[in-house]
């Protein structure tokens, strides 16, 4: 088995360790993932590729806390995650972590703005520094003039790019992606990961994301390639064709 756990170093954001999950389903126990180790660089995109059940979905929902291994380490800027009470994980993953998801999760009646606004009030942020940290992300997506819009007066793509926007509110160090281009066009898909890699930049923010699909893992720094809950290969930039610019 290929094993992540090389790159480790200095500059890791994400370290995760021999990370076991198994679940008891029907009486019979699933191994969703079997000993999993890949490390997450600073400021880099850090792709999980493989095809649907194959564990990285649930490698996702570990490391943002919203489950916990069997077994294993996932460390995240030197602090075991694993061990935090569940008032800590909250916390945590209110702090550090944004969530993108395949299907925006946007709330219907809310308009952009009230979308992303909605995450600065429960964190508890005062109504001005609100108004203009929604303002400055919304802009960061490009949707300045489309933030009083509803999710239904929107295309997917400017959908995805609120849930963008709505997980870099609170200025997280981390963005965790599942899926973020499945329910997208090719084309829209590729604007929205080449938008990832903006917004690294400009928010000096660390990403993961999930795919199946190769024209995605060809713009990300490094892949990994999960199969059957298992580490089986790992690329890098350098050793992939980069693709054209839109």
């Amino acid at each position: 088995m290929a094993d992540g756990s090389e790159s480790a170093g200095q500059n890791s954001v994400l370290e995760v360790r021999d990370v076991v999950k198994t679940y008891v389903r029907g009486g019979l126990v699933v191994e969703a993932l079997k000993g999993v180790s890949w490390t997450a660089e600073r400021q880099r995109m850090t792709l999980l590729r493989g095809r649907s059940g194959s564990g990285k979905t649930t490698m996702l929902n570990l490391i943002a806390g919203l489950d916990r291994p069997t077994s294993g380490s996932i460390r995240f800027e030197g602090r075991e995650t694993t061990s935090l009470a569940d008032a800590e994980l909250t916390r945590f993953r209110r702090q550090e972590i944004g969530l993108v998801f395949q299907t925006f999760a946007l709330l219907p009646t809310y308009s952009a703005f009230e979308n992303v606004d909605l995450v600065l009030r429960i964190a508890g942020v005062d109504a001005v520094s609100r108004e203009a940290r929604v303002r400055e992300v919304l802009g960061l997506v490009g949707l300045e003039k489309r933030m009083h819009h509803r999710p239904f007066e929107l295309s997917g793509g400017e959908q995805q790019r609120v849930a963008i926007a709505r997980a870099l509110a609170t200025r997280p160090h981390l963005i965790l992606a599942d899926e973020p281009t499945g329910e997208l066009d090719s084309a829209t898909g590729l604007g929205i990961v080449r938008l990832f890699r903006q917004l690294m930049e400009d928010e000096g923010v660390t990403i993961c994301l999930t795919t199946h699909d190769s024209a995605v893992a060809a713009l990300a720094d490094v892949a990994y390639e999960i199969v059957d809950g298992h580490i089986a290969g790992q690329t890098s930039a350098a050793a992939r064709v980069s693709l054209p610019s839109a």
